[in-house]
């Protein structure tokens, strides 16, 4: 090789280098983090704890369960259609399950813990039920049953 050829290595490697440097990739924005995790771990009192957390628990992945059935039917037959509809069924459910036992009363630490953070994750309204927030409302029953069954361990 003689040096007209490795002059035009180098520049070429030099054009290379300065290319790549010129041409990273823009800096990509972080998303912004979502809600906490709910820890319900050391809130539930008295020799029942255990067990309390357990039912509720199933109670909430099976409203989860329930409440995501239903946004898949066709829209004339939702049942669920409205957020006090939605507070129908948690109570039905909770009547039905714990046969009139009120776990908040049992457990007010869960319960207060679990209103702050479904308040937040899914909101307090009423109203009718978009897509969106039905998904909101299944996705944080589901937090409030996976965080029951961690710290029933």
């Amino acid at each position: 090789m003689d040096r007209r050829h490795v002059f035009a290595a180098a520049l070429v490697a030099c054009g290379l280098v300065a290319y790549a440097i010129e041409h990273r990739p823009a800096p990509v924005p972080t998303p912004e983090p979502g809600p906490a995790l709910l820890n319900l771990r050391g809130k539930a009192i008295g020799p029942t704890a255990s067990a309390d957390l357990t039912t509720f628990s199933a109670l909430c992945e099976e409203i989860a369960a329930c409440l995501e059935w239903d946004g898949s039917q066709p829209e004339e037959q939702r049942r669920i259609k409205t957020g006090a509809a939605l507070e129908d069924l948690r109570v039905a459910a909770r009547e039905a399950r714990c046969r009139g036992v009120s776990l908040g009363a049992k457990q007010p630490h869960i319960r207060d813990a679990v209103k702050k953070f479904l308040d937040e994750a899914a909101g307090t309204s009423g109203d009718s039920l978009t897509p969106e927030e039905r998904a909101l409302w299944v996705n944080a029953f589901r937090e409030v049953g996976r965080a029951a069954a961690d710290a029933a361990k």
